[in-house]
């Protein structure tokens, strides 16, 4: 292990000069305008497998943005491990909070600031590098397929379509799934995640008069759209942070008290958690730790709200439109299908006849759980232990990664979901960083990876 060390070493900066090579190019797959840069980021991915080893990667065309795919086989009869990633990234609004430009990375206090720093591109790099590392110093024990889209942040909707048929399924084919796109519980206990949490996300949109109307003029005469908007929201919470939709607790699974004690062993304090973000006082379910809020409980978030005036000054309307971005994260056993439905229902059962009432939904992906005693399991952690010198933590994420759950359905796979990242990293959030420290550990942790479960 000391040579796979040494090369890391030896070819560290080099490493993190192509890591930015990828994190300069926006490749934000929501915003329509981005779509050359989709482009651009697969083929320099492309390009990066081939010099890290691969003897074959190509572009693939999908309905969406492109894959890129790219594998190395040793031998037939070896096992064959299936890295994803992703390649696209969030939006960086509010430009203004950002304190270094989003796209230029740069290293300071030990860290690279730039938006998919974390996530995804520095975690699917280090995936990357340890092959290269592995290839370079003839330790590749196994079959190495790669697959990175760029649609994750919107749900995947192309990559979910593209593996249902059955010539792309054989192209894929493997034992397990490697995933770098998740957090670890602290930088100094190492953990790997054994659940995700399913998602319905959606856009709600009512429409009132057919135009902005005079405030003093109309006032009290029709309703207002956003007044509406904000009421109905308002119902979905009552004071216990309980979900208040008929039927949607009827599938959650309840964790016994001794899973709920594992949960909360992992090293963790409200009031440290509170000051890294910013907070004074915790908000959640009540009977639920923390922990447990983020992990084994379902919640509802609005995520975005619009409508009327917000320029400088003030105008005195009644908006024509006002409409709201939410979402639910749903935990083991919940169907986000079934769950769109009763949402859907349930708002439209509440909204007044006054206003109409229209939905648009992004995604609805499915929960997702890693027995911790499957072999490929055993091998992230015996991995983890060599580079950590401790054992890790199983841990429940809050987060969802729905093309997990699509990987499992469609190709009869499991993910072992070994990532890097911190709560503090800011993903999905201004000044994104991701610590250089983990992205080397990650590296020698991934290798690691590949010994032991060649090896079992």
């Amino acid at each position: 292990m000391n040579s796979v060390k040494e090369y890391i070493e030896q070819h560290k900066d080099r490493f993190v000069e192509e890591l930015f090579s990828l994190i300069r190019i926006p490749s934000i797959s929501s915003e329509s305008e981005h779509k050359g840069d989709m482009q651009r980021c697969a083929e320099r991915w492309c390009q990066l497998l081939k010099e890290a080893g691969a003897d074959h990667a190509e572009i693939i065309a999908t309905t969406g943005n492109p894959l890129v795919y790219g594998e190395k086989i040793i031998d037939p009869a070896k096992k064959t491990v299936l890295v994803y990633g992703h390649y696209d990234v969030m939006p960086v609004t509010p430009l203004e909070l950002w304190e270094t430009e989003p796209f230029e990375p740069v290293i300071k206090d030990g860290k690279i600031w730039a938006r998919g720093a974390d996530d995804d591109k520095g975690q699917s790099f280090m995936q990357a590098k340890a092959f290269e590392t592995m290839v370079s110093l003839d330790k590749l024990p196994c079959n190495v397929k790669f697959l990175l889209e760029g649609e994750e942040e919107i749900g995947s909707p192309a990559l979910k379509e593209w593996i249902q048929e059955p010539a792309h399924k054989q192209k894929v084919k493997a034992d397990v799934i490697l995933v770098s796109d998740t957090d670890m519980v602290s930088a100094e206990v190492p953990s790997i995640t054994t659940g995700l949490r399913g998602l319905v996300k959606f856009e709600m949109r009512l429409t009132g008069p057919d135009h902005d109307l005079h405030s003093g003029d109309f006032g009290g005469t029709v309703s207002n759209p956003i007044n509406v908007l904000s009421e109905m929201i308002g119902t979905v919470l009552d004071k216990r942070g309980h979900i208040t939709i008929p039927g949607f607790y009827d599938d959650v699974l309840t964790c016994s008290p001794e899973e709920r004690e594992l949960i909360n062993r992992a090293p963790y304090s409200d009031e440290a958690y509170k000051k890294s973000v910013g907070v004074e006082v915790l908000h959640g379910e009540e009977g639920y730790t923390t922990l447990e809020r983020i992990g084994i409980r379902p919640t509802f978030d609005v995520c975005g709200i619009q409508g009327g005036y917000s320029g400088e000054g003030f105008k005195t309307i009644i908006p024509s439109v006002a409409w709201a971005k939410l979402s639910f994260r749903l935990v083991a056993s919940q169907d986000p299908k079934r769950i769109a439905r009763l949402v859907e229902n349930y708002f439209r059962s509440i909204c007044p006849e006054s206003v109409k009432i229209e939905f648009t939904f992004y995604e609805k992906g499915m929960p997702y759980i890693c027995p911790i005693d499957l072999p490929e399991y055993k091998a992230a952690e015996k991995a983890m232990q060599d580079t950590y010198g401790i054992q890790p933590i199983p841990a429940h994420s809050g987060c969802s990664i729905s093309i997990v759950s699509d990987f499992e359905q469609e190709l009869g796979l499991k993910s072992i979901l070994l990532g890097f990242g911190l709560g503090a990293d800011n993903i999905h959030a201004p000044n994104e960083n991701y610590r250089l420290d983990r992205f080397y550990k990650g590296i020698e942790t991934a290798v690691a990876f590949f010994q032991h479960y060649a090896e079992d």
